[in-house]
């Protein structure tokens, strides 16, 4: 029997509770998707506590995953059924075993591209691929600071990096979280579990700072990221692990060198098909031309769905995580 992973309300994990579903046919611009591997992000979970509000109540997580194609509406001539697609767009909803889905939010995949990949990275990776390639063109030879370099995105991001030519300088939390930042390729760990990721940054650079920092930790590494900034520099804040970032005054990035600032979502920047169907072909050209590897570090079943919450509010994931209906 079809089900899905529904919040009765918004809580802590165990609000997520597996509940058989009935499945509608696909409307005239929906295809009807039955799920083989779906994604586990950090939005997720600020859905499910509030933090990013939902309208309406039950609601279902997820907004990526990979499967195959059971039904078309009747309006679908892009594809049909026994295609493999995969999505990462609103809205939510990918924690089910199907799910009826409207046309323009899904994107064929490649045969060299697995389902299972898919669902690992097209959230994850075509957030970096914004980040790195629009909100802020990375230039060879630049030095960036990325927070939580072992996350999902921060993985694909510094494989990426390296690509470009970037020296990358990388947050990580413990020793296994170091090794695998250096192992894709970050020239600079700083372990802000033990040093002051400030002091570690200006050593490295010889005090002149850093053009652009990437942090989706939050609260608690925001004020230190402003100041790793040079003069001009970018502050990217995509997430808020930590929590919310708190208010700040704009004079601020005034004295501290008339500094930007941008809070970017993957909707924002993939608001077009066209926009959305050239970032997952420029993620899934650098994973088949193997420089950026994606590495699932953890699989939970549907069903554990809260337990996969719990673990990586805890950060006690590494890479990307699925959940397998």
């Amino acid at each position: 029997m079809p089900y899905s992973i529904s919040a009765q309300q918004t809580g802590g994990p165990e609000v997520l509770i597996p509940h058989e579903i009935n499945i509608a046919e696909p409307s005239d611009d929906e295809v009807l998707i039955q799920h083989t591997a779906i994604g586990l992000n950090f939005i997720d979970t600020y859905h499910r506590t509030g933090l990013y509000p939902v309208e309406t109540k039950p609601f279902t997580p997820g907004l990526e995953a990979a499967g195959i194609i059971k039904k078309t509406g009747r309006n679908v001539s892009r594809f049909k059924e026994g295609d493999r697609i995969g999505y990462c767009a609103g809205p939510i909803g990918a924690y089910a075993t199907h799910r009826n889905i409207a046309a323009d939010k899904i994107i064929a995949l490649p045969d060299n591209i697995t389902g299972e990949i898919a669902a690992a990275s097209m959230l994850k990776g075509m957030t970096a691929e914004y980040l790195i390639r629009r909100t802020y063109e990375v230039q060879p030879g630049q030095t960036v600071l990325f927070h939580a370099i072992s996350g999902g995105v921060g993985a694909i991001a510094c494989q990426w990096l390296k690509h470009i030519g970037a020296t990358i300088i990388g947050t990580a939390g413990s020793t296994e979280k170091a090794e695998m930042a250096k192992n894709n390729g970050c020239d600079h760990v700083i372990r802000y579990d033990q040093d002051d990721f400030v002091e570690a940054v200006q050593d490295i650079t010889h005090g002149t700072g850093v053009p652009v920092v990437y942090d989706s930790v939050g609260k608690d590494t925001f004020e230190g990221s402003i100041n790793c900034l040079s003069p001009r520099g970018m502050m990217v804040s995509f997430g808020n692990a930590s929590g919310p970032v708190p208010a700040i005054e704009p004079l601020l990035l005034t004295q501290k060198g008339s500094l930007y600032i941008t809070r970017p979502s993957l909707m924002a920047y993939t608001a077009t098909y066209e926009e959305y169907a050239a970032s997952a072909a420029a993620l899934f050209d650098v994973i088949a031309s193997g420089a950026v590897k994606i590495h699932i570090g953890q699989t939970y079943a549907l069903k554990d769905a809260a337990k996969a919450h719990a673990d990586l509010e805890a950060r006690k994931t590494s890479g990307s995580s699925l959940l397998m209906p």
